[in-house]
């Protein structure tokens, strides 16, 4: 996108949409598998943290290779 004094900016696009439905499809997933309202509770708090959890995992698998 060209500016009126010629400089150009880069404008990434939105990446909140791609974290929405990882959340929306996690939130599924664990709700699915509650049974009580603390499991549901729980599971809505995996699904907003679910990124963190699935980094750590893939940084420990390339740590042992």
């Amino acid at each position: 996108m060209a500016m009126a004094n010629g400089d150009k900016r880069y404008y990434p696009p939105p990446s909140g949409a791609v974290y929405g439905l990882g959340f929306i499809g996690a939130v599924i997933y664990f709700i699915q598998q509650a049974s009580g309202f603390w499991e549901i509770i729980l599971a809505i708090l995996k699904a907003v943290v679910w990124p963190a959890i699935l980094t750590y995992k893939l940084l420990e698998l390339l740590r042992l290779q």
